[in-house]
């Protein structure tokens, strides 16, 4: 099985370059599954039904969240009944959502997971001892199982791809907006690759305006941010082949589109 992973999808920049890039990133790699992390992709903070289903329709498979979920109110209208959309597993129990989800691909299932981490982010659930739950739930239909662990240290990320080593097929983080180039296939089988990266404005920090973000940092006064919605931008991504035998990874490959990297066909 191929995965098809494109990191935090930020603002109508963003939304517009998963519409331009994924039917070339399709015909390229030919994934069987494409996953997608949207938290972002409503003007920087949270989504809204109407993107959610425009992802589908640009023909992704399931959506991921993270600690953004519930910046645009919009999403308790519709998260119930988004059936390819998943959050962190580990909010409190009673949370709206689901944290899992399954994608059938012919005659087998990939499991789908959302976890959250900890360091320097809400004191939520402890995403190990939940995930571990999931994966034994998972185990009992399908031995292919891609994380989204959507966490702020690159410590706590390698932490949990070794903890979860041979266990799932791949680990990819999520929410640091740069892509690292650490990806690699741990000794147990796992794909790993501690963070995947944004989808949306190349020229912005982490998808936002320059300048209040600069004036913030010289002057230590508070700023507001907001998301760069016109100019350059960038896709990033990563693809996993996986074996449908054993669920351990192949081969993952991160992948960049800018000016600075064109798209080779």
């Amino acid at each position: 099985m191929r995965i098809l992973f494109i990191g935090d999808v930020v603002g109508s920049l963003g939304r517009d370059t998963v519409t331009t890039y994924l039917p070339k990133l399709k015909k390229k790699y030919r994934p069987q599954v494409t996953i997608l992390n949207g938290e972002n992709a409503a003007a920087g903070r949270g989504i809204t039904g109407k993107i959610y289903k425009k992802f589908l329709q640009d023909g992704v498979d399931v959506v991921t969240l993270g600690n953004h979920t519930w910046d645009n109110k919009d999403i308790f209208e519709f998260i119930d009944d988004a059936k390819k959309m998943i959050r962190p597993a580990n909010f409190p129990q009673g949370t709206p959502g689901q944290g899992m989800v399954f994608v059938k691909v012919n005659q087998l299932e990939l499991a789908v997971i959302n976890i959250q981490a900890r360091v320097f982010m809400a004191d939520i659930d402890d995403p190990f001892r939940k995930v571990e739950e999931l994966i034994a739930e998972a185990r009992k239909r399908t031995s292919l199982i891609f994380v989204d662990f959507h966490g702020e240290t690159t410590s706590e990320k390698q932490a949990m791809g070794w903890f979860l080593d041979g266990k799932v097929s791949a680990v990819v983080g999520t929410h640091t907006h740069v892509q690292t180039n650490d990806a690699r296939i741990l000794p147990a089988g796992t794909a790993f690759l501690s963070d995947v990266g944004m989808t949306g404005p190349y020229d912005g920090i982490l998808g936002m305006k320059r300048g209040p973000i600069i004036e913030k940092f010289v002057t230590a006064l508070p700023k507001r941010f907001e998301v760069v919605e016109e100019g350059r931008s960038l896709l990033s991504a990563c693809v996993i082949d996986i074996d449908d035998q054993t669920g351990q990874a192949k081969k993952i490959e991160p992948i960049q589109i800018s000016e600075d990297r064109p798209f080779e066909e």
